[in-house]
């Protein structure tokens, strides 16, 4: 059983009861065990919710794929605005207890209006449209409002000496939102396609369940009223500010001439305003500017993710393994939390290393370079067995050889030989044509045992052809683009036959026209195939396809001998030969970066803000986040260059803003904000009394507080 101590109330701290019931013999407050559940619940209603909203977009309302994406974006950017207002709304006016409660209720009622929009028979589709995006900006301005709050709030519970404690407890924090991620991410997308409703996927369901899991945060939180420390408000904060500093550039400007110089801008509202408030602002104001280049490592951060998907579909894997390590991120977070704080910490404080907040954050800028270098390595790796696209005004061709001997073909300022013994094997690879526009008709020239053939053959831009040769005469099939073909398993039939030939491969049903009619292209899970069937008018066969790998494109050309039915087996394009395994080290660099940079910013902007900001500053670090997505909006989407150079420029991107950061970290000073609570305490107390020997006639000032070691 936890021990209790009351303290009296005080009024110089504003009526609040501390109260100090720890977890089981430690310095742990019991009431950071609801909180850290209230955002485990929320985060699976946030991320359960997002993982099939691109879906609902496409599936449902039928949207584009662009818009879709575009309105995902925007949604994202705005969830990591609006902690601003909730902040301001905390710190300002009802305290971050009240406002969690309050949000938390906009919160779900968003959830519901978006899962009622999902019901098919709620009027037409301007209504779910409508109810869509009603939700979503109440879903916005709910976990956005809350987001800076619940991080605060749980620091709050933390006595002043246990700062120890307080670091932790944002690991844990932070290994709470990254559970619930993990979790949500499995469990939606299964209520979404498994489960049928009103006829179809039932997105009613897996939106209804993230706003449950909301309503149940929500409950929880609640239930720790009796045992939260709650800071109260300071007033209008952000007014007061504003004025403070308008007053000290008014001042400064009018007067500098006429009074002597003051250490510092803000000095010059000493007149006025309290020189309490003139400090909180430089604290805040000297860790804002701190920030300014992080917004770059999120825009890299989120450009490394999606760039690190594009690559899984070019690796060789097989069945829930692409799910696996599609979350590995998150996965490897919770492992390595624990890691860092029980072993690798502690070790590098026994080197006697001096390991503070912001050289943690430079360390895992540094990570997260090496995960942009290691994903260079995999990348380069990746495209020397990948056919590229075809450019703008440019068309891909290769050349199969289905007749007895060799053939030449010509292509203007292009000639391609094709021996039949090897063709079925290894074609003739892929030769570029140029196009003067759009598409454009070639005269090709066939040789064949001393005779030529010509045809006209018409190439469209960024498109992949093979052409077939076989005794009749020369035929053309369109191959379609290739990047198209990388993430399924692909085959296609080319039947010889004078017969119409149904061809089942598993489940699919299909069939290729007599006279080298060519099937559809199928794609088909990896596996053996053997035992395909293949059935004309009258007769049956079968044939025994083998493996059909990830990634490949097959050609099957199937003809007609006295023995029977007979085939060849072709891989147009190869299987993927660089195994899932390689990713691993760029995530674990990656998710190493992380769990360096983003939790000591969480603690390091709790710890370093005034007890009348913390919420402010928490916002602040959170608005990094949403200027990051901005940058990659703008700019990222556009680079328009090879995704492994893309990889390089962003390591060294990386390095660059590490190496800014690490030089404005070295002219920073830590400061304690519950010495300065102290040091202004007995000022008031000093003032009261009357004491002849007070400090109410001393400045107090950053330098004069109590420091810690530089960076």
């Amino acid at each position: 059983m936890g021990k209790k101590k009351d303290k009296d109330v005080d009024a110089e701290d504003h009526g609040k009861v501390q109260r100090s019931s720890k977890l089981c013999g430690t310095n742990y407050p019991v009431s950071i065990a609801f909180i850290v559940v209230n955002e485990f619940c929320e985060r699976f209603s946030y991320y359960g919710m997002k993982a099939v909203l691109t879906l609902y977009f496409i599936h449902y309302l039928h949207w584009d794929k662009n818009l879709s994406t575009a309105v995902y974006h925007a949604f994202s950017s705005l969830c990591y605005f609006t902690p601003v207002l909730g902040a301001l709304i905390a710190d300002s006016w009802l305290g971050k207890f009240k406002t969690v409660i309050y949000l938390s209720i906009v919160y779900v009622i968003g959830h519901v209006v978006k899962s009622v929009g999902a019901i098919p028979d709620v009027g037409d589709s301007t209504v779910h449209v409508v109810l869509s995006m009603l939700g979503l900006v109440l879903i916005a301005f709910g976990t956005g409002g809350i987001k800076p709050c619940v991080a605060a709030f749980g620091g709050d519970q933390f006595d002043e000496e246990h700062t120890e404690e307080r670091r932790k407890f944002f690991s844990i924090f932070y290994m709470s939102i990254n559970a619930g991620s993990v979790l949500s991410t499995i469990v939606t997308p299964i209520l979404r396609g498994d489960v049928k409703c009103f006829g179809g996927d039932c997105y009613a369901l897996a939106f209804g369940v993230p706003a449950a899991l909301m309503v149940i945060a929500l409950v929880v939180f609640i239930a720790g009223n009796g045992l939260y420390k709650k800071s109260p408000p300071e007033g209008n904060v952000l007014v007061c500010v504003c004025k403070c500093i308008g007053f000290a550039i008014r001042n400064r400007w009018t007067n500098s001439k006429k009074r002597p110089k003051r250490s510092h801008w803000l000095d010059w509202a000493e007149e006025k305003y309290p020189k309490r408030l003139i400090q909180e602002i430089q604290m805040v104001f000297r860790v804002l500017v701190l920030y300014i280049p992080l917004p770059m490592f999120w825009a890299l951060f989120d450009q490394q993710v999606k760039g690190y998907i594009q690559l899984i579909s070019f690796c060789n894997l097989v069945g829930v393994c692409f799910c696996v390590v599609k979350m590995l991120n998150a996965l490897l977070i919770l492992v390595f939390i624990p890691i860092f704080d029980m072993g690798i910490y502690p070790l590098i404080r026994l080197c006697r290393i001096k390991l503070t907040p912001l050289r943690k954050m430079a360390a895992g800028m540094i990570l997260a370079a090496l995960a942009f270098c290691a994903a260079t390595v995999v990348e380069i790796n990746v495209i020397k067995s990948v056919v590229e696209p075809p450019p703008a005004k440019e068309s891909l061709v290769q050349v199969y050889n289905l007749m007895d001997s060799e053939v030449t073909v010509q292509f203007p300022g292009q000639t391609v030989l094709s021996d039949p013994l090897k063709s079925y094997e290894d074609p003739s690879g892929y030769t570029s044509l140029p196009l003067t526009g759009e598409s454009q008709l070639y005269t090709v020239t066939v040789t064949h045992n001393g005779a030529e053939y010509q045809c006209g053959l018409t190439f469209t831009e960024q498109t992949a052809y093979s052409l077939f040769l076989h005794t009749a005469q020369p035929d053309f099939i369109s191959k379609g683009l290739l990047f198209c073909l990388r993430i399924f398993y692909f085959c296609r039939f080319i039947n010889t036959h004078t017969k119409n030939i149904n061809i089942t491969v598993g489940t699919d049903e299909f069939y290729a026209a007599a006279n080298y009619g060519i099937s559809q292209n199928i794609s088909v899970p990896r596996g053996e195939y053997n035992g395909v069937v293949c059935e004309t008018n009258s007769d049956q066969y079968h044939i025994d396809l083998g493996l059909l790998d990830f990634g490949a494109f097959y050609t099957v050309i199937l003809s007609k001998e006295s023995n029977g039915l007979t085939f060849k087996k072709m891989e147009d394009i190869q299987a993927n030969d660089i195994h899932i395994a390689w990713q691993v080290p760029q995530y674990v660099f990656i998710t190493a970066g992380e769990v360096m940079f983003s939790i000591t910013g969480l603690e390091f902007s709790y710890s370093q803000a005034p007890a009348s900001m913390k919420s402010v500053l928490q916002a602040g670090w959170l608005m990094t986040v949403a200027f990051g997505n901005v940058i990659v909006l703008i700019v990222a989407e556009g680079a328009g260059m090879e995704q492994w150079t893309e990889f390089l420029l962003f390591a060294g991107l990386l390095v660059a803003v590490s190496i800014i950061f690490s030089i404005m970290a070295y002219f920073y000073t830590y400061v304690d904000p519950d010495q300065l609570d102290k040091i202004f305490r007995e000022d008031t107390d000093d003032e009261k009394v009357g004491s002849s020997d007070s400090k109410k006639n001393e400045a107090v000032s950053l330098n004069d507080m109590p420091k810690q070691t530089k960076m």
